[in-house]
């Protein structure tokens, strides 16, 4: 199939990036992303194998590069192996990069597999490094995490680490995940608490915002900001050499050079991740809509994108949330 034009907004923004959630499903009990007994999507609901491969290809024929596995937590998708086999086929038609974001809990022993699969890198969620801390935030043990990262390390694997700092929860982590990150050489990420938890959950003063990460840094280490471009992190460097990036949504956010755009288990697009509504892709689909039909959808969907969460800060009022729409 001929690649079409590239997915571009009526605000300018072309995307080039899709994230697709693979299961709504999750082993942790994460305090800022879901509640403790969470109400699971039907199974049948769930985009089969071939639906995923099938969205997806229609996504990359119309210029995305680079395809981020989410969930939940992708590793509860028994044919997850089969799923990145498929998607990496799709580098024949345009398809550059094939990532995963995961806790890492249950990965290694599938970390040898999933890197020869076609997975290019892994982002691993870890808000904290202090055993007592990561328990309270995440209701689980952090042993499992720390054993699936040096499993990612040792096949090679490019492995990136994601930290939520929750003000009174993890925000005395910012240090000793800094220094852990930069002993064992791996990039670490900053994110700041946003409101997509469970409704009424999410509170402004529990945002700890970018400049008070950095402040708490540069107590202890030289911190330099670095030029931006599309990514969501604003990066800097530590110490002249070290690659530290902060996702600042509340306290700036970067939505004017947002390029990404979300399937989620069910094949909803969601053009934003502060949508109010998606397009039931998933569901056209098995309506029988064809490829063109989807295309088109997608195409309008993507046009109509608003200017994002710096024009309507604050809570999204829906049913999906965090841990459903793939983060």
């Amino acid at each position: 199939m001929a690649t079409m034009l590239p997915l571009t907004d009526s605000h300018g923004r072309t995307k080039r990036k899709l994230r697709i959630s693979l299961t709504d499903r999750c082993n942790f009990r994460c305090t800022y992303c879901m509640p403790e007994r969470p109400d699971w999507l039907p199974r049948a609901s769930l985009l089969e194998r071939h639906e995923v491969l099938r969205l997806a290809g229609i996504f990359v024929d119309q210029g995305i590069g680079s395809i981020r596995l989410t969930g939940g937590e992708p590793l509860l998708r028994r044919d997850l192996l089969a799923c990145v086999e498929d998607l990496s086929s799709l580098r024949a038609r345009g398809l550059e990069r094939l990532s995963m974001t995961t806790n890492a809990s249950r990965i290694a022993s599938l970390a040898g597999r999933l890197v020869r699969a076609g997975v290019d890198d892994f982002n691993v969620s870890l808000d904290a490094v202090d055993a007592d801390v990561f328990r309270r935030m995440t209701r689980r043990e952090a042993g499992p995490v720390f054993d699936g990262i040096d499993a990612l390390v040792a096949e090679g694997a490019k492995v990136k680490l994601n930290a939520v700092v929750v003000r009174g929860e993890n925000d005395d982590q910012v240090l000793p995940l800094l220094g852990w990150a930069m002993r064992r050489g791996l990039p670490l990420r900053f994110i700041e608490y946003m409101p997509l938890d469970a409704p009424g959950h999410w509170h402004r003063d529990e945002v700890v915002s970018e400049a008070e990460i950095v402040d708490a840094i540069r107590g202890h280490h030289r911190i330099e900001r670095q030029a931006r471009g599309n990514d969501p992190a604003t990066p800097y460097l530590v110490d002249g050499d070290y690659p530290l990036g902060i996702i600042s949504t509340v306290s700036q956010p970067f939505c004017s050079t947002c390029d990404r755009l979300r399937i989620t288990a069910t094949g909803e697009l969601f053009t934003c991740l502060f949508s109010a509504t998606g397009t039931p892709l998933g569901a056209r689909m098995r309506e029988g809509a064809d490829d063109d039909a989807l295309q088109a959808l997608v195409r309008q969907a993507v046009w109509l994108k608003d200017a994002g969460y710096a024009s309507r800060p604050g809570p999204v009022d829906r049913a999906t949330t965090m841990h459903a729409m793939g983060g």
